[in-house]
């Protein structure tokens, strides 16, 4: 009989002790988790008729373990193994983003759970970013860069030999499984020794300061984690009065009554002390600044449509003010925001009714006492017969990632890169093709009518 413990398991561990071994690393971000589980809270009083929709769909007790976090990888080799590292935690690759098109020269996935069950036992991600080091200018830093990278190993033996393992049994027993968490957490810990001369450093920098954080070390240090908040405002607010210094605006749609997609907010990244190869076989004191807290509030998983509204919408703003990243004109660029995007319906019925946005359906109390005249879905909602929940937004998007990135790699570190997605080349890289997040959304929500309407038609058909 075999012990194997569950991927959800799996994950659920490793989330908390990455979480675990982050707060020890970085203590701001327990201060943040403090915050942030006070606001939600505070909300939740406030608000009984949110608590009664995360409650009816079992969304409640996920918010306080909800966490995402961040790495950066130097080559396709680490992206290859990696994906099979988070394959035994059951998290998948979804989605795929191009951040030169906002000036980081990475392109990247999402990996995480993809069903409802899952998701629920542990929703955690990690968004997972390469280095594009075609998009470096200068062929000879580009050569160097790459010849670093390739003589580091960012894995454990331990880690490397238990994910094979994994996939040859289809799954791990408990020991290997406690194993398996403690060799990957590895990967993820901060080193304060660099793999490059101090020099070799200021020549990455000067390219890009992401390029710098990926290529300099010794592994793929995680350089953020998030928790979910339920108002994200609130926590921007209150971020100063907790010692926290907060990037100047909220990354995402404007605050809503019915939230869409993500708003991300985080503190400044931390300047840190390390030792850079001296070139004689000793070191000599520098400093590196990358890891920092972040937050996120999600809403609605929005359509095709949606999204293209949104896109345009988030464009339109941008043309009026482009926000600074000293958040000189944050305050412009927010009523900015907030005028443009009343051109996007507030409201469920309308998001619904437009097409904008996924929506879970479920049999409402009268469905149970009353049999319905018919069968057409658009009426069953009309009259009552099933209600709807918006889908959570389990992913990411471009931009705001890209504005996370910029205000935590200085404010004066702008850099234009040619947007150049490259999809294809990303997932030869990955050894597999990324879910395409609209089409898992369309199925969730598809899959949740037609579950109504089989229970009419067995009811009808019982008659």
């Amino acid at each position: 009989m075999s012990n194997k413990i569950s991927p959800d398991d799996i994950r659920a561990r490793f989330s908390s002790a990455m979480s675990a071994m982050y707060r020890d690393e970085v203590p701001a971000y327990g201060t943040l988790m403090e915050l942030v589980a006070r606001i939600n809270d505070e909300t939740l009083a406030e608000q009984p008729q949110l608590k009664a929709r995360l409650d009816a769909t079992d969304t409640l007790e996920r918010i306080s373990e909800e966490r995402h976090g961040a790495i950066r990888l130097g080559t396709a080799e680490e992206l290859a193994m990696m994906r099979r590292i988070f394959a035994v935690m059951g998290m998948y690759p979804v989605g795929y983003y191009d951040l030169s098109e906002a000036g980081v020269p990475v392109h990247s996935t999402a990996f995480r759970p993809v069903g409802e069950a899952a998701l629920k036992r542990n929703p955690f991600r990690v968004f997972t970013s390469l280095l594009r080091l075609d998009l470096i200018a200068d062929e000879a830093l580009r050569t160097e860069a790459a010849a670093i990278l390739a003589h580091r190993q960012i894995f454990t033996d331990g880690a490397i030999a238990l994910a094979e393992k994994a996939e040859a049994d289809d799954g791990l027993q408990e020991q290997d499984a406690a194993r398996f968490v403690s060799e990957v957490l590895e990967t993820f810990r901060w080193h304060d020794k660099a793999n490059v001369e101090l020099s070799m450093y200021h020549r990455l920098h000067d390219a890009h300061r992401l390029i710098a954080d990926v290529v300099s070390f010794k592994g793929p240090h995680i350089n953020h984690l998030t928790p979910r908040t339920l108002d994200i405002d609130k926590v921007q607010a209150k971020m100063p009065d907790y010692g926290i210094a907060p990037k100047a605006v909220v990354e995402g749609p404007p605050t809503r009554k019915c939230p869409i997609l993500l708003r991300q907010t985080s503190f400044k990244a931390l300047e840190e002390r390390v030792s850079f190869k001296d070139g004689q076989g000793g070191w000599q004191t520098g400093t590196h600044t990358a890891r920092f807290g972040e937050i996120e509030q999600r809403g609605v998983a929005l359509t095709p449509k949606g999204r293209a509204l949104y896109d345009t919408l988030l464009n339109d703003t941008r043309k009026i003010v482009r926000p600074a990243a000293d958040g000189s004109n944050a305050d412009a660029y927010e009523a900015a925001l907030l005028d443009v995007f009343q051109a996007f319906p507030d409201d469920w019925a309308a998001i619904r009714a437009e097409g904008l946005g996924y929506f879970s359906y479920y049999l409402t109390d009268k469905a149970s006492k009353d049999l319905p005249a018919s069968l057409d879905a658009e009426q069953l909602i009309a009259d009552g017969y099933i209600g709807f929940d918006p889908i959570v937004y389990e992913d990411f998007l471009p931009v705001s990632a890209a504005g996370i990135f910029q205000s935590n790699l200085g404010d004066g570190a702008q850099q234009d890169f040619v947007a150049s997605p490259n999809q294809q080349r990303f997932e030869t890289d990955l050894g597999a093709k990324v879910l395409n997040e609209f089409d898992h959304y369309a199925g969730i929500e598809q899959a949740s009518l037609d579950a109504c309407l089989a229970a009419f038609s067995r009811q009808t058909a019982a008659e």
